[in-house]
Parts: structure tokens; sequence; C-alpha cells
């Protein structure tokens, strides 16, 4: 179809839309123009072109919205920082007036100003903490966090009982809180470093760069309540900013023993942070700024908590302390980063919906590995402690040691399907929070779950027979087992397999689908047997007796009595064969010492049938005859036969 019949088209549909009200209220439009409208409209070539046009229209606004809001960003950072250069003459103006206004807001009220107000405070807390350490220091407590932390809690709690009680005047309380606040949360980390670290000098640095900050921020936050005009305050901030970054360029020239070139690039991301802040871009900057400082910060959270809790390092409570610190510092960290994000709405990642739900998706997933990882090392330490405690405890017997066994057992695979379950759990829920449809990647994993259950059907097999052998408790770890050609001790399980050590060294590794019918050795108890074949002439019933006197002292043995349920015993005359009389004895002992136990015996009734005169049977061949003149002539020959012998021998 050619181009102007389009036109054409288009313009005669566009007016029949345009006119249509009018021709309505006139009179009633033909059936011919009807169908001529619709004709129109289905033509392929005529939707084809009316599409490019709509998507032309769609492209084009949405390409002048971008541009737009470039523009009005540049705009803005213009503005901003045309205003900070304006105002930063007069900042100290400024901030005269703001004291005058503080200070009379406190003189109108009857009160002293600000700053006398919050010395005082800061010196009854002061006060306070004094008369705490003096009658708590001989009951100082052991840990290094109590020591650090309890004088502060009770200096905040003298000042917040004062500050919460007198009824202040408007501009004085803000002021009062917020620099209290900041005095606070200066003290807490100066004691977390001081835990953290016995480097005086990096204790030190890290208190001036922290008051700065503290300080700066809580100016910066009261700007707006003290009549403090936006571009001032901006100019402050800007000038405390340039401190901070000088402070933190000496450290790493200073204080880093890297190479020059690591610290060039230190330099520069700080450099790349600062730039970021000043160009409005906060949450980037304070997304630089933790991926700096967040993994010396959990290094040292680290090695306070190991210093707080001493020797037990590694026992549960140890891995709660420092996992939990370490959480509490990157939750702290995503809070500031979600709180910096929603507080710029102004930003340009705010004008793209897909963006700002990109953002705050990654937010609520670093909360989830959060929330995974804390639970994840908890219940690892958990499981862990409980097998170090199983195995630190080899004299338990019967029921309990049982009980253990079995859950010594069941741990590590809880421990291997827990770490399954929260890797699955916490991928799906990362990915929900991104927005990804999870729904058909459940449906397609169940999909492909069938076909994997139908391709390694004897992989399902060993995971199905062992969750069957688990729930049967056939065996445990630490017990003997045999299974065909396989056995030995059980060390260890996985999903899929068992782990024997054989005793004389060798491991298999046997799928649970192989094991078939399991004999256990190591169970309840052992009935041993064994047999002995004593001459003809022997007493019995001396033996009998002897056997019983062994059985009694083997009983008061203080190495073998406790493996000892029924001491050896004689159960009688077996059999009666063609050497002597074969004997049985039996004794019963706890499993894996029944070869102790049978050493011992032997020795035991070997060294009492010497001492008592019984000899065991010895298979013997006698040779005889019926006449003796037989018996001679059978001598003589075989002399005659060594003779000839000797005879024909070389001598050599």
């Amino acid at each position: 179809m050619k181009p102007a019949y389009l036109a054409v088209a288009t313009v005669f549909i566009l007016g029949l839309l345009l006119l249509a009200p009018m021709a309505h209220a006139q009179q009633q439009t033909s059936d011919a123009k009807v169908d001529e409208l619709v004709r129109l409209l289905q033509d392929p070539d005529v939707k084809a072109w009316l599409d490019s046009r709509k998507a032309g229209s769609a492209a084009g606004p949405a390409a002048e919205q971008d541009a737009s809001a470039l523009a009005d960003w540049d705009k803005r950072a213009r503005s901003r920082y045309g205003g900070i250069v304006a105002a930063i003459p007069t900042i100290p103006g400024e901030i005269a007036a703001a004291m005058r206004r503080g200070r009379a807001d406190a003189i109108d009220h009857g009160y002293a100003p600000i700053v006398v107000l919050l010395g005082g405070l800061v010196l009854l807390g002061a006060a306070v903490e004094a008369v705490f350490r003096r009658q708590w220091s001989h009951r100082a407590s052991s840990s290094p966090v109590a020591a650090e932390f309890l004088p502060i809690a009770v200096f905040t709690a003298a000042m917040a009982i004062v500050f919460f009680v007198v009824d202040w005047p408007p501009l004085v309380r803000i002021v009062l809180l917020t620099y209290l606040i900041a005095f606070v949360a200066y003290r807490c980390l100066s004691a977390a470093v001081a835990l953290a670290t016995p480097d005086i000098g990096l204790r030190r640095r890290i208190k001036v760069f922290a008051g700065l900050l503290f300080f700066a921020i809580a100016t910066a936050t009261l700007g707006p309540p003290l009549g403090v005009p936006p571009p001032v305050n901006q100019a402050i901030s800007f000038c405390f900013s340039i401190f901070l970054f000088a402070l933190a360029l000496e450290a790493v020239w200073t204080r880093n023993s890297s190479s020059r070139s690591r610290k060039l690039a230190l330099s520069l991301c700080l450099f790349a942070v600062w730039l970021l802040w000043l160009l409005n871009f906060k949450g980037l900057a304070w997304l630089g700024i933790f991926a700096m400082i967040l993994p010396p910060l959990l290094r040292l959270v680290g090695r306070a908590v190991e210093r707080a809790m001493g020797d037990n390092r590694k026992d549960l409570k140890a891995v709660i302390a420092a996992r939990g610190s370490r959480a509490v510092v990157i939750a702290i960290a995503v809070a500031w980063l979600a709180m910096v994000w929603h507080l710029n709405p102004d930003s340009l990642a705010h004008q793209d919906p897909t963006l700002s739900a990109i953002t705050y998706g990654l937010l609520k997933s670093a909360v989830v590995l959060l929330v995974a990882d804390l639970v994840w090392h908890i219940a690892k330490a958990f499981i862990d402690s409980k097998l170090q405690t199983f195995s630190a405890d080899p004299s338990a017997h019967g029921g309990e040691a049982a009980s253990e066994h079995r859950i010594a057992t069941l741990l590590p695979i809880f421990r291997n399907a827990l770490a399954v379950f929260v890797l699955a759990a916490t991928a799906l829920t990362v990915l929900a929070e991104l927005g990804v449809q999870i729904g058909p990647l459940i449906a397609g994993a169940g999909i492909f779950g069938v076909a994997l259950g139908f391709g390694s059907q004897t992989l399902v097999k060993d995971v199905i027979s062992g969750i069957f052998y688990m729930l049967d408790d056939a065996f445990r770890v630490g017990e003997y087992i045999q299974s065909g050609s396989y056995k030995g001790t059980v060390e260890s399980f996985s999903l899929r397999s068992v782990r024997l050590r054989h005793h004389r060294g060798p491991i298999f590794t046997v799928p649970f689908g192989a094991l078939g019918a399991v004999q256990n050795m190591s169970r309840d108890w052992v009935i041993d047997k064994f047999m002995l074949r004593v001459a003809f002439d022997t007493d019995i019933a001396m033996v009998k007796k002897l056997v019983k006197a062994i059985g009694a002292e083997m009983k008061e043995d203080p190495e073998l009595a406790p493996f000892i349920i029924e001491p050896v015993k004689m159960k009688g005359v077996e059999q009666i064969g063609e050497f002597g009389i074969e004997l049985s004895f039996a004794f019963s002992t706890v499993p894996g010492h029944q070869s102790a136990v049978r050493r011992r015996a032997y020795t035991m009734i070997r060294d009492a049938f010497r001492s008592n005169g019984i000899e065991f049977a010895q298979p013997t061949v006698q040779v005889g005859g019926e006449e003796k003149a037989e018996g001679s002539a059978a001598v003589a020959a075989l002399r005659s036969v060594q003779l000839k012998q000797q005879a024909t021998e070389v001598p050599k």
C-alpha cells in the first residue's frame, strides 16, 4: 500500500473520530461509512502504520522524560554548588546567629545558656560514673566488655533521668538531645575500639576521627531547627567533610604499612567517596564508605569478642557473641543505607522505578543473607559442640551411651540437610526480593527433580535407603558393622553413603543402597565361645572348678571388670574326638571388648592347667604289631637299608 493512501486513510479515520460526536448529534451514521471504517481498521498495513506511530509517540515522551530528569539534576546540582560556594563566607555569621537564637530561647525560659546546660549534664553523668567506679571497683567483672560499657551505661542513665525530668524549651531540648546522643555514641565507639585493638596510636586516630564525625553529624542535624539556611548548612557539612577527608588521607599515608600503590589506591577510593557525597549521590557515597570500613571493622569486632571470651572462643556462646556482634554492625550499616536512600527522594535513582525497586531489593536481600548467615553459624556451632561433647565422653554406657551415639549419628545428616535448606531458602528469598518471579523457578525445579529422579534412580535409592537406615537405627557412629564383604567401624555419614574404617586401616565408602542386610556387632552385649581339647584321663570336674575360679578372678580385675557381663564358664563336653575331649567355654562382655577378655582367659587357663597337671590333648601316632619276630625283622631290614645308604655316600 502506498504512503499517500496511508495518509489519506489516517486523516479519514482521525476526521471520523473527531467529528463523531457532532455527527451523532445531527444524524445517525450510515451503515456504509461504518463498514468502510471497520474495513480500514482491519487492514494490516493500516494497523502496522498506526502501531509505529504509537511506538514513536511513546518513545518520544520517555526520552524527553529521561533528558528532563538529567537536566533537572544538573540544574539542582549547579544551584547547590553555587549556593555552597556563596554561603561559605557567611558561615561564621550564621553560626553566631544560631547560637544567639538558642541562647535567647534558654534565657527567655529562665535557663542558663545551652553550653552551660550541656556541660552541666555531662559533669553530672561523669560524677555519677565516678561514684559507680569507686563503689564497684572491688567487684569489677571479669568480663572486659562489662568493665568498658557498664560505666557508660551509668553515665547515660544519669543524664537521661535529668534530661527527661526537666521540661526544657523546644530549641534547648533538641540541641541537648542531639549533642548528648552524639557524645554517648562517641564514648561507645571509643570503648569498642579499646577492646578491639591495643595499639594506642590507632585508638587515638580513630577517636579523633569519630569525634569530629559525630560532631559534624550533630551540627548538620541541628541546622534546620536553629534556622540555619540550607546553603549555609550544606557549606558547614562541606567544610567538615574536607577535614574528615584530610584525616583519612593522613591515616592512610602515615599509619598504613602497605605499598605505595596500595596507599594510592586507597587515597583514590577515599576521593571517589568524597566526590560522590559532594555530587549528592549520598547512597553511593555511604556504600563506598561501608565497603572500605566494614571489613576492618568486622575484624576489630571479632578480636574484641575473642578477647572478651578468653579461652572459650569456640563454644556456642562465643559463636553467638561473635556472629551476633558482626550481624549487628552489618544491620546498622544496612539500616543507615536504607535511611539515606529514603531521605534523598530527589536523586536520579528515585526517578527510575526499576532502579529504585532493585535498590530496595538489594537492601532487603542483605538483611536476608545476614539472618541466614547468623542462623547457619549458630546451628553449626550447636551441632559441633554436641558432637564434641559426645566424642569427649567415652565412658558412657547403657541407655545414655545409646542415646548419645544415636544423636551423634543423626546430627551430621541434620547439619547437611539444614545447610541445603538454608541455602535454598535464602537463594529463593533473595531472588524474590530482587523482583524475580520464583513461582516458575519452583515449578521448573519440581519438573527437573522428577526428571532427575528418573535419570538417577541409584542416587535416589541411596538417599532413601539411608533415611530408612537412620529411622530403623540400624547403626550409629562408632559401631562395628558388617554388610557382605564390607566391615569396619562407622566413622561418618553423608546423604548417600556411610564411611567404614576397617580394623586394619582401610576405609570403605559404601552407598546406602549397596548395604543390604547389616550385621551390627556393637549393640547391647556379645557372647564369645571357644573350644579346648584335653587328654582322655582329665578330671572334668576339676577343670570346671578351675575355670569358675578364673572367671571370678577376672571379675575382680579393675581393668576387665567394667566390660564383663557374665564371667567365663565351662559349658561342658562338646564331643570326644580322636585325640582327646573337647570342652566348650563361654562368657559375655560389652561389645568390642571380647577379644581382650578372651586373651586373658586363655593365659589364665593355661597357667591353671599347668599348675594342676592337666594336659592339653595332642595328636599322637603309635606303631605296633602282633608278633615280636615280625617287628624284629622289620627293624633289621630298616637297619640294613640305612647301612647301605651310608656306604654309598661319597665323602666330601
